[in-house]
């Protein structure tokens, strides 16, 4: 791991997204919440999310373990395109940032949708896995540029 031990404790919040392509089929019933014996997938996902930036030392290696503050996972259902829209959001006072932890959570609460839709539609697509925003830290703020 790198050696944080110098670096200053400040406020650092992450934002990252992801993306999850639909069929019209798995996207209504969705969208109806009527889809799966597993339980509301917008809901299972954002719980997913959440557990999964709490862990994310666990899953990533050489990653720091944090104290999270704050975690939140969003996910927009986009009509248009059949698609679910995630935002996960990550805030901790620390030695480190915490854009790991966001990226995180977006990916699983992404594959929760993935592994809950899997049976009504074969051809799910997961992309646009980002870093948003992060803040906080030596390298100050920084934010994508949406295209």
């Amino acid at each position: 791991m790198v050696d944080v031990s110098e670096k200053l404790v400040t406020k650092r919040t992450a934002r990252a997204s992801a993306r999850v392509h639909l069929g019209e089929t798995a996207y209504r019933l969705i969208a109806d919440n009527t889809h799966n014996a597993k339980g509301d997938v917008l809901a299972v996902a954002q719980l997913a999310g959440i557990q999964a930036a709490k862990r994310t030392a666990d899953l990533i290696p050489l990653c720091h373990p944090l104290q999270l503050s704050h975690v939140s996972v969003e996910l927009t259902l986009d009509d248009q395109h059949h698609r679910v829209d995630i935002v996960a959001s990550v805030t901790c006072t620390g030695k480190t940032g915490v854009e790991m932890e966001a990226l995180t959570a977006a990916s699983v609460a992404a594959l929760t949708v993935f592994d809950m839709c899997k049976a009504a539609d074969k051809a799910i697509l997961i992309d646009s896995i980002r870093v948003l925003e992060k803040k906080g830290g030596k390298s100050g703020h920084y934010q994508a540029v949406i295209e």
